[in-house]
């Protein structure tokens, strides 16, 4: 049930099925509904679509995606943006999401792929489209697993409140610039090499010398949670799962994991997860960030002043912000890897 936010061309997402932000009449138009089209197959998707034609606002309609990677395209009707009848244009809206995710579900797709619905030519404004958009596929997955991802091309859609975003900036001026220049200057390129592990498309890399210094620890460790680091991360995540008060689906839900993800974590005791999986557990589980150091460490990993990814997500952590939706904003809105998916 992960939902991801992406800068991608919608058409050639490897989904079970995509959605069109659709006219009533169903007719080709442009933009994402154009674009969609022409990759499906204009004429042939057209013929179909002209069997079902017309819907009302906040209906959906599914066909098949013909040449589209995926199997089904879930045509929506979004609203025409009118400010003096902004009440009833967000209740349409918020129905050509939920009417789009049941269909999915009804038609057992596993993964599905929105446009910001009624945001380009029907003029929603983008931020208002955006926060009515994450409010209604979060209502949905909580009960049901489906993965979702959202296609967002402008960034300006996210309006992360100023305060967060100074006080995100103001942490990360304080822990990352100055750590990292001063650190950097004094590695050779062949130094780097041999020490950093990088993960070039995320610029997320394990430091194994530098971490007590890049990422101090913060308070006494958790001894009688985590007091043998040599123990899996499987049977660690088990323990803080109980200690915490929280139950497996719960955490895989709040870590924006998938439930086949977690469960291959939970059965396999060898299994290591990707940096971002076990910090987006970290989070899920709320833990301090000593709690977090430990549970890292047990995967391989250290948070890093060195890495911006790292001191965003340090700084919800210290500050006791546990939203991953709302860590993912934020990072999205620097241009980081998100957590979870």
């Amino acid at each position: 049930m992960p939902f991801i936010i992406v800068r991608q061309d919608i058409t050639k997402l490897k989904v079970d099925a995509i959605v069109n932000a659709a006219n009533t009449d169903l007719r080709m138009g442009g933009g994402v509904c154009g674009a969609i089209f022409k990759a499906a197959g204009a004429a042939q998707l057209q013929a179909v679509c002209d069997k079902l034609a017309p819907i009302k606002t906040g209906e959906v309609v599914i066909t098949p995606g013909f040449n589209l990677s995926a199997k089904f395209v879930i045509h929506a009707a979004g609203p025409v943006y009118r400010h003096w009848n902004r009440e009833q244009g967000e209740q349409y809206l918020r129905a050509a999401y939920t009417n789009s995710l049941k269909c999915a579900v009804e038609n057992k797709c596993e993964s599905i792929a929105f446009p910001l619905i009624s945001s380009g030519i029907y003029g929603y404004p983008k931020d208002e489209a955006l926060r009515v958009a994450t409010s209604e596929i979060h209502n949905f997955i909580t009960d049901h697993d489906i993965d979702v991802t959202l296609v967002v091309f402008d960034k300006s859609a996210f309006t992360v409140s100023r305060k967060l975003l100074g006080a995100v900036e103001s942490y990360i001026d304080e822990h990352y610039a100055n750590t990292h220049q001063f650190k950097r200057r004094q590695l050779l390129d062949v130094e780097r090499e041999a020490l950093y592990e990088a993960d070039e498309s995320v610029g997320i890399y394990s430091e194994p010398v530098f971490q007590k210094t890049l990422s101090p620890s913060v308070g006494a460790p958790l001894d009688n949670l985590v007091s043998n680091l040599d123990e899996s991360f499987s049977k660690v995540l088990l323990r803080l799962i109980d200690a915490k008060g929280k139950t497996d689906v719960e955490v895989y839900k709040r870590a924006n994991l998938d439930r086949k993800l977690f469960s291959k974590i939970r059965s396999n005791k060898g299994y290591m997860p990707s940096k971002r999986t076990a910090i987006a557990l970290a989070v899920a589980l709320e833990l301090s960030l000593d709690e977090a150091d430990d549970l890292l460490k047990c995967a391989g990993y250290a948070l890093s002043h060195a890495v911006k990814f790292d001191v965003i997500v340090e700084y919800f952590i210290v500050n006791g912000k546990y939203d991953i939706f709302e860590i993912n904003e934020v990072l999205f809105k620097y241009d980081q890897p998100l957590l979870g998916g």
